[in-house]
């Protein structure tokens, strides 16, 4: 079950990360044209504010992407729901809740 979660979860946020960067394209064409001036237009947000709200998405998913490549690894070597603080078993729930969860409830508090 886990894997497969966590499957679903990896496409999807494949799936943003294109999305993300096709957003982020717009924005660099955008730029580069002679005629954005956005900086003066008083109704939306500047094409770097626009810049930087991507970038920090972009990274987040990417730190997301990292955590759901780890639990998948830790399920092909046989550790995954095994806190790494304890060594006990990770609660089901947790893990249901939070499935790159990498501690129990009680070392993660």
């Amino acid at each position: 079950m886990s894997r497969d979660v966590l499957s679903v979860r990896r496409r999807e946020l494949d799936a943003l990360l294109a999305r993300l960067d096709a957003d982020d394209d717009a924005v660099r064409a955008d730029r580069s044209a002679a005629t954005a001036d956005d900086e003066h237009d008083p109704e939306g947000s500047t094409l770097s504010g626009e810049w930087q709200r991507l970038d920090a998405l972009r990274r987040s998913v990417l730190d997301e992407r990292a955590e759901v490549d780890a639990a998948l690894a830790r399920l092909d070597a046989g550790s995954y729901g095994t806190c790494v603080v304890c060594g006990r078993a990770i609660a089901p729930a947790r893990l249901e809740a939070r499935p790159m969860a990498t501690t129990c409830i009680a070392c993660a508090a």
